[in-house]
Formats: C-alpha cells, sequence, structure tokens
C-alpha cells in the first residue's frame, strides 16, 4: 500500500492534482478474485479504467479483458500486435469478450475477422450481428435483478428470461452460434442473493434450451458487480465468491465454462487523488474547502457513479464538517457537503482521498479549461525486476 509519506513525495515531486496508481493493488485485487473464485477466468472492465499502464499490467499477470468500444478494444491490442496473425487472432478468442450489448455497423465489420464473442439482447441485434460479423459468437445477456446495486443497469440491458430461449433459436435460424449466457447484477452490488437468483435462471434457460433442442451452449458469464472494499459496510469478497462457488458448482458442470467481468473490484482500490486546497472560506456558517480537483475531473465518479469519496489531511487538528468544492465555475462542482476535516487547514495543504481508481479518470473532462490530475505510476514489481530507480517508477 502506498503511505502518506509516500503521497507526500510524489506530491512534492509532480505538483498537485495528481491521481496516484498503485501497481502492486493491481495484482493483488487480481490475484484475490482468482483465490476465492478459481473456475471463474475474469475478463477486466475496461471502462473501469482504461489507462494503458493498467492494462498492461493487467496483461502481464494474464487477465482477460472485457471491452465496450473499438476503443477500448485497441487499448487491449496494443499488447499484442507484435504477436504471429493466428496466435493474435487466437488469443483474442479466448482472451476478449465485447460486452455491449448494442454495436455499431463499423465495430462489427471491424471484429468479425477475429470470431470476436460478443454479447447481444435483442432481435434487431441478431440481424445486424448476422449482417456485419456473421462470424462471431454469440452471448445472450438475460435481465436479473438489480435490487441493492449502487448502480442499476437493467433497465438498460438485458433479455427477459422468458424470451430467452427463443432468441437462442432465432440467432441459430440466422445462421449465428450462441455459446452461452451473461447477466449483470448491477454496479457495487450489496445483495449478495442477486447472484444467486441469476445463476439459478440461467441454469433454467440451459435447461430449456436443451429441451427445444438447442445444445451448443458452453458458457456463462456472471458479469461484474463485485464490490470493491469502500468502507466497512461492504462484506468480505470471499463471502460473495462462496455463494458463488455453491451455485456454480451445484448447478453447472466443469465443461460449462464461467467466466466474469471484475472492473470496480480490481481497479478501485489501486487509486488515490492527491489535491491541493486552493481556497477557504464560510458560508452560511460553514467552512468551505476549495481544491484543484474535482468532479469534471478525477472526483467525477459523484456524478457518475454515484459514489462518495471522502478526505484525508496530512496536517493534524481539532475537525468539524465542511464542504470541499471542485475548481471550477460550475455550482455542481461539489465533492462532498458532510466532510470531517481539520479546521486549521490552509491554502497550498494537501488533501488525499484513496479507493478513487474506478470510473473516476475514466469520465474526466477538460472542463472550464482545468486539466484532468497528472497520472503518477507506483509500480514497486517493476522495479524490483529491473535496474530502475528511484524508489518509484513513474510514468
Amino acid at each position: 500500500m502506498i503511505t502518506t509519506k509516500n503521497l507526500q513525495q510524489l506530491a512534492e515531486t509532480h505538483g498537485t492534482p495528481l491521481f496516484v496508481i498503485d501497481h502492486d493493488e493491481l495484482r493483488s485485487n487480481y490475484a484475490t478474485f482468482k483465490k476465492y473464485l478459481p473456475r471463474v477466468q475474469a475478463y477486466c472492465a475496461i471502462k473501469a479504467n482504461p489507462d494503458p499502464a493498467i492494462v498492461k499490467t493487467l496483461f502481464d499477470v494474464e487477465a482477460s479483458f472485457d471491452v465496450s468500444s473499438i476503443q477500448e478494444f485497441n487499448v487491449v491490442y496494443e499488447n499484442i500486435k507484435t504477436m504471429p496473425e493466428q496466435e493474435r487472432h487466437e488469443w483474442i478468442r479466448d482472451k476478449i469478450i465485447y460486452a455491449n450489448t448494442i454495436k455499431a455497423t463499423e465495430t462489427l465489420a471491424k471484429l468479425d475477422k477475429y470470431k470476436p464473442l460478443l454479447t447481444f439482447d435483442n432481435r434487431e441485434e441478431i440481424i445486424k450481428i448476422r449482417q456485419f460479423a456473421p462470424n462471431a459468437r454469440l452471448v445472450l445477456r438475460l435481465l436479473v435483478s438489480n435490487a441493492g446495486a449502487m448502480v442499476e443497469l437493467s433497465s438498460k440491458f438485458g433479455a427477459e428470461p422468458s424470451e430467452a430461449v427463443d432468441l437462442i433459436l432465432e440467432a441459430e435460424k440466422q445462421g449465428l452460434t450462441v455459446e452461452g449466457l451473461s447477466f449483470h447484477v448491477g454496479s457495487q452490488t450489496s445483495n449478495f442473493e442477486n447472484y444467486v437468483q441469476a445463476i439459478n435462471i440461467a441454469a433454467l434457460i440451459f435447461k430449456e434450451a436443451k429441451e427445444r433442442g438447442y445444445d451448443k451452449m458452453n458458457l456463462l458469464d456472471i458479469g461484474g458487480g463485485f464490490p470493491a472494499p469502500y468502507d466497512a459496510s461492504v462484506k468480505p469478497f470471499s463471502e460473495l465468491a462462496a455463494v458463488i462457488n455453491t451455485e456454480l458448482e451445484r448447478l453447472f458442470p466443469p465443461e460449462i465454462k464461467i467466466i466474469a467481468e471484475p472492473g470496480r473490484f480490481i481497479v478501485a482500490t489501486a487509486g488515490t487523488a492527491v489535491s491541493k486546497i486552493i481556497g477557504k472560506t464560510v458560508r452560511h456558517g460553514k467552512l468551505c474547502y476549495y481544491i484543484d480537483d474535482g468532479v469534471y475531473h478525477t472526483f467525477s465518479g459523484v456524478i457518475f457513479d454515484h459514489c462518495e469519496y471522502h478526505f484525508d489531511s496530512f496536517k493534524k487538528g481539532s475537525t468539524q464538517i465542511c464542504t470541499v468544492f471542485g475548481p471550477t465555475c460550475d455550482g455542481l462542482d461539489v465533492i462532498s457537503k458532510t466532510e470531517e476535516l481539520p479546521s486549521n487547514l490552509e491554502r497550498d495543504d494537501i488533501l488525499y482521498s484513496r479507493n478513487i481508481g474506478a470510473y473516476s479518470g475514466a469520465t474526466s473532462t477538460h472542463f472550464n479549461g482545468f486539466p484532468p490530475a497528472k497520472v503518477v505510476h507506483v509500480n514497486r514489481y517493476l522495479l524490483r525486476h529491473t535496474a530502475l530507480h528511484p524508489d518509484y517508477c513513474v510514468a
């Protein structure tokens, strides 16, 4: 873990705002996922943080990838472009799922030569895929409960379970092969029962498809939603994994390949924002701090991800509830109205916010002319295995 002393040193060296990525933490989170879900092949969701250096670290530990656009596909592709063509195509077929159920025709045409694994959830998409990516292998995404999730996805994606087999047979009629089913219980889900229900629904659809003469499915994608440990209210990942393992072992024989799309769980705890106080005042009787980062930048998860971020300070002192604003001229740029911070902080003092690696820098902008935070990669593994110096490998 990156210490407060490390963060202070980085701020002194590089200035602020900073977005610090701990690559040891990325590797640790990926290893934890594999440890507790050993049967599940992890297709890390690029959308949580598409930084190429993060993708490279995950590639190096032999992760697979969930992409949602041709741009995300290209970020992954950079790591394999020097492979021989046949090996490269085989890697893509085994290691990438294009998990956006609605795809542009141009994207389908570009992916077709790789015989890609694609999700779909409606008849119109079947027709589109048949026309522009006839070599694709399909995965039908199901509509499942998102109750208790921080970010709900069921209103936008997923076929009703009652129409699932009809869609599978329609795809077969169009000359396409449906290799399996997928679902997503919602991002940062706290309701483990969502996984139980979804896995059971998928098992019933496997059974119905076979009874109706379709026996080509050999894959189940249990999606994402695995909660990052933002605070003590989040149950340990090991508890969720035990629930999932029990249902998979009970309902799906070993020959069925199980994959998942962890994103937030892999990258959330690997990111730390470091910012500087640029202003201080009292408004309506409440202490307010203004910092050089905000919701249009690293803290964009406040708007786009329903996230609440908290701050710590290097300076200690008696605390009070205050508001933390970002630097822009927009009244929407409010990071927190209930932050407990020392009241003796002054201009140029440094704040930091941990567990901000997911859906933060991914949606950062240049609004109001303020550039995004500088990204600093801390990669101790690379230092241990090369002659690099000093303390950090920074990109």
